[in-house]
Parts: C-alpha cells; structure tokens; sequence
C-alpha cells in the first residue's frame, strides 16, 4: 500500500506543477515607485493575467501576507500604512484561480527600498567641469562618513540609478561618464545604502548640473568637406570616361579584324 500511496502524492504533486505551469505569470508594481520614507504609505499591487479568488505576497526571506476576493478582479493591493524597517525587501505575488487548487508561479520580484532620514545625505562634485564639449570623460564623486556604504548614481528625471558601486574606502565612491553626448546633461545626484542594509537608503544628496555642449566643428572643415565631395565626383566622371573609351577601342578593334577577315575572304575568291 505504501508505494501505491506514494504514487498518488507524486501523481498528483505533477499534476499541480503542471496546471502552475499552464497559468500566466503576475507582475508586482510599487506605487509610489521610489522615494518611499520610513513612517510612509506604499501599496504593493499584484497585476493578474485572469480574475483571481486568492493572491498571496511574499517578502524574501520575510512575511507573507494573502488576500480573498470577494469580487474576482484582475489586480490585488497591499498597503503598508506606516512603514518600518521590515517591511524593507525584495516581494512577490503569487495566485490561485477559483477555488481550485491551481497555483500561478510567482512574479518576478520587486525591492522596495524605504529612505532613511536619519542618514546624512551625501557630497557630490564634478571634474574637470560642469561645463564640457562633447566627448569629454566625466568623473562624479560622492561621498560621506564612512558607513562602508554602497553608493549608487541618479540623474533626475530617470527612475533608476545609473550606477551603483561599493565604496573605496572613506565613504568615497568615483564614477565616470565616458565620452560625454548632450543626452548626458542634466543634474546629478547621489544616495548610498548604508553595510548590512540592502533595502534602506540615505535620502537623495547635493545636485550638480552637467553641461555637455557639442564640439564646434574646425575652421574651413566644411570646405574640406566640399572639397573632397568635388574630387569624388571627379574621380567618379574620369573613371566613367576611361571605361567608355575602353569599350569603344574593344568594339572598334572587333570591327577591324570583321573587316581584314571580310578583305581577305574576297582576294582568295
């Protein structure tokens, strides 16, 4: 008996894997997306592919929390009214359909970072300038008390750091923007993650403004670049002529030798 039980867990272990494999994966959002500060309000949202009557979210290496619905709707919230310092992580969601026993797979996961007032903001500098032509490597350096922190690089208006680099020792980190376009302008600012605290950041540091203004072009540049437009054509005209010359002597000579053969043909008449 004991194997044939067996069987039928296994049996039925496969069949549950196989429906989770057969239902569409959710998405996780966060709203806000970022800037969320401790003692704030976020909301979780899970996006489900079809109407749901369970949906469960998971903190790694945390909590979990899962939600009836009353009402099947494609999308379940959870909010965190006041937030601390463990509700920082990285989440998933996960759901089941009806009152069955199929399982989605989980989402792909979401961090929720939680900024941290009481750490200082950090310093920040550019060189050689705020003021560089095109092409010009950048070098952006943040810094603060030495938390042994990990720094990461924003410009604003994008959502996510540009960069991220433990620092070097001294609570410095370096960063480099290389060769430099005008799509690199714009303000900077840097924010670090302080050891041993994945998900708690300092509040959003000092701003510096980059100016990347394009390279003029070189005095008479542009008449260099007639000039060579001019000889190109040139070229491309005389190599026409000589290829319109050699096919006339090609067809010239034929039509000499037509002619002797055609003269030597009637003298041996």
């Amino acid at each position: 008996m004991a194997p044939m039980a067996v069987n039928l867990i296994l049996g039925w272990w496969l069949v549950a894997a196989s429906r989770a494999q057969q239902l569409p994966r959710p998405s996780l959002s966060l709203h806000p997306s970022q800037g969320v500060s401790l003692g704030g309000t976020v909301t979780l949202r899970c996006h489900l592919p079809q109407p749901a009557a369970w949906v469960w979210l998971y903190q790694e290496g945390g909590w979990s929390y899962n939600k009836g619905k009353e009402k099947e709707q494609d999308v379940a919230e959870f909010s965190f009214v006041s937030t601390q310092r463990e509700h920082a992580g990285r989440y998933r969601c996960q759901y089941r359909v009806s009152e069955s026993a199929e399982m989605s797979v989980k989402s792909d996961p979401v961090e929720l970072v939680l900024t941290d007032l009481r750490y200082p903001p950090s310093r920040i500098s550019l060189h050689p300038e705020q003021h560089v032509g095109t092409g010009t490597n950048v070098t952006i350096r943040c810094w603060n008390k030495d938390y042994g922190a990990t720094f990461f690089l924003h410009k604003d208006g994008s959502s996510d750091p540009l960069q991220r680099q433990d620092s070097s020792g001294g609570g410095t980190a370096t960063f480099t923007l290389f060769g430099v376009t005008p799509a690199d302008s714009g303000t900077y600012r840097c924010s670090y993650h302080p050891k041993n605290y994945s998900f708690l950041s300092s509040p959003l540091g000092d701003s510096m403004t980059l100016e990347v203004t394009p390279t003029p072009a070189r005095p008479g540049a542009e008449l260099v670049s007639r000039g060579n437009l001019v000889v190109a054509v040139v070229r491309g005209c005389a190599a026409v002529l000589i290829f319109a010359l050699g096919v006339f002597f090609v067809i010239d000579a034929h039509s000499l030798w037509i002619r002797r053969d055609e003269s030597l043909g009637g003298e041996g008449i």
